[in-house]
């Protein structure tokens, strides 16, 4: 199986903080990899890293055929990342917003409609300018945004904050699929049974470099979900 993500000993800078104290970890195509740990962990970090976000100063840091001491620049286009800024223009709606992502990141704009009807966002939804949108909508599109890119790396940030049980399902159902398709995804969350449940591996963070790691439990695709969250703030 191909390697979509290779750290060996990596420190990455966030100005002149080690975000990443020598992390190592490598990622499959295919495999879905949840990172835990407190508030301060590095996780956040660790995925801005592989997004080409912050600089790698020492160690290897390879991502989708990248090295990121030289070409993290050119990663960029290849993974999507989810943070926790859902980062939609208020005075678009949800579909313009996605949109507009797809066609800034050299996308395909036939993937965004598909997209939009599978994170929920149709009808009187989709029409709905971000303003207006719930947290868990908002939330929503810009995974919307992710999934219209399609990218060979899913960099996932908390996914289910803000969002009902039938969204957080919802997340849960689209990491399957996109991962049985041979995307690789790596998501961070405070919920061990929740990270485990949808991963194939659990990572333990602490002080910016894995403590810990075991396997998950993840489960067979699931069944279509739809709606949630479904009131206009």
């Amino acid at each position: 199986m191909d390697r979509a993500v290779h750290l060996r000993s990596a420190v990455a800078l966030a100005g002149r903080f080690p975000a990443l104290s020598g992390a190592d970890l490598d990622v499959a195509a295919g495999e879905v990899v949840a990172v835990l740990g407190p508030n301060g962990a590095g996780k956040t970090s660790l995925l801005r890293t592989c997004a080409g976000l912050l600089a790698v100063t020492s160690g290897e840091a390879v991502v989708l055929g990248c090295d990121l001491r030289t070409e993290r620049t050119a990663v960029r286009r290849k993974v999507g990342l989810l943070g926790h800024d859902a980062s939609l223009y208020d005075e678009l709606t949800a579909a313009e917003n996605v949109r507009f992502a797809v066609r800034a990141a050299g996308g395909r704009s036939e993937r965004v409609e598909p997209a939009l009807e599978r994170l929920g966002l149709v009808g009187r939804l989709r029409r709905t300018p971000a303003a207006r949108l719930s947290a868990g909508q908002r939330r929503r599109a810009a995974l919307a945004v992710v999934l219209a890119r399609a990218p060979a790396l899913w960099l996932l940030d908390e996914p289910h904050a803000g969002l009902d049980s039938v969204a957080r399902e919802l997340v849960d159902t689209v990491v399957a699929e996109v991962a049985d398709a041979g995307a690789a995804v790596i998501l961070t969350s405070h919920e061990a049974e929740r990270a485990a449940s949808v991963a194939d591996r659990v990572l333990v963070m602490s002080g910016g470099r894995a403590a810990d790691e075991r396997v998950g439990e993840r489960r067979p695709p699931l069944t279509a979900v739809s709606g949630g969250d479904a009131d206009v703030a």
